[in-house]
């Protein structure tokens, strides 16, 4: 049974080309890569795929710029195997990744979502240990020293403390992805919000603790541009209200309070509240103060 790896792709040529070259150094054949390329102008990556002539990998292109979340529902409806994974265009499967995943999966075959062990990398490729990630793998994500499996209202809560998973590593059974969609409006968070939905529909989230993935952490990707001028925030106080009126639909009143008081959040705006001040961003000082302190 192999795994279904997607790429949905639109960014850097190298760092794609580095993405799938993870992929081909897996100690595991058992896999098969799609590329879902979203009409990237630069065809470099199209040129060194034919190249390869790899019979497990297969290149699309789209004729036209659909945007990530229309990318992410042609990946899931393009699925054929028991188990998926949407890998980022500029992550890195460490050679572990494929085998630690189905030697999971055959463990626990009911589990929905599979978060392995993953390393933070920066631009250059080079392992860092930022203040978002120690506090989110440190302090808030369960430890333990071998597999465990999570789910319910305990698992909702945790997640709304501090969402800890990295969602281009996380495995999905194909048949489970498909019960949730990805939800429009929430353009840089729709990752968390379908996760927390499979977690309220009952998914079991199971956790390895073997590294084998690395997670490309950009100090001037889209997300982070957003976290400056504070813009992301607005999204996540409206997903997190959201997610807020989902627990109590469900009866579950901790998580609830975690949504509704989302300090990790808060404290990640407070974090980026001094250099908005050294810089003198007056609409991003207002834009984080008001997330840190309001409602």
């Amino acid at each position: 049974m192999p795994l279904d790896i997607f790429i949905p792709y639109w960014g850097d040529p190298a760092y794609m080309v580095a993405t799938v070259e993870s992929v081909l150094a897996q100690d595991s054949d058992d896999w098969i890569l799609t590329i879902v390329d979203d009409a990237y102008p630069d065809r470099s990556v199209e040129e060194y795929i034919k190249s390869l002539a790899h019979p497990r990998i297969e290149y699309i292109r789209k004729d036209v710029n659909e945007g990530i979340t229309a990318n992410y529902r042609t990946c899931v409806a393009l699925a054929k195997q028991e188990m998926m994974v949407i890998l980022g265009c500029d992550d890195l499967m460490l050679p572990n990744y494929v085998s630690t995943i189905l030697s999971g999966h055959a463990q626990f075959p009911d589990a929905t979502i599979i978060q392995p062990g993953v390393n933070v990398i920066d631009e250059n490729g080079h392992q860092v240990k930022t203040l978002v990630d120690t506090v989110k793998q440190q302090l808030i994500r369960p430890r333990s020293h071998g597999r465990q499996l999570l789910s319910g209202e305990a698992l909702a809560t945790n997640l709304m403390h501090g969402v800890w998973l990295y969602w281009p590593s996380l495995a999905f059974r194909t048949d489970k992805m498909r019960q949730v969609d990805f939800r429009d409006g929430y353009p840089i968070i729709q990752d968390v919000a379908l996760t927390m939905d499979m977690v309220y529909l009952g998914a079991q989230l199971l956790v390895d603790p073997a590294v084998c993935f690395s997670y490309r952490r950009h100090s001037e990707s889209a997300s982070s541009t957003k976290l400056v001028d504070g813009s992301r925030f607005a999204g996540e106080r409206d997903y997190f209200q959201f997610a807020a009126s989902q627990a109590r639909e469900l009866g579950w009143a901790k998580t609830d309070r975690a949504a509704r008081i989302r300090l990790t959040s808060r404290a990640h705006a407070l974090a980026l509240l001094p250099k908005a001040i050294r810089t003198r961003h007056t609409v991003a000082i207002k834009a984080l103060v008001r997330h840190a302190f309001g409602n």
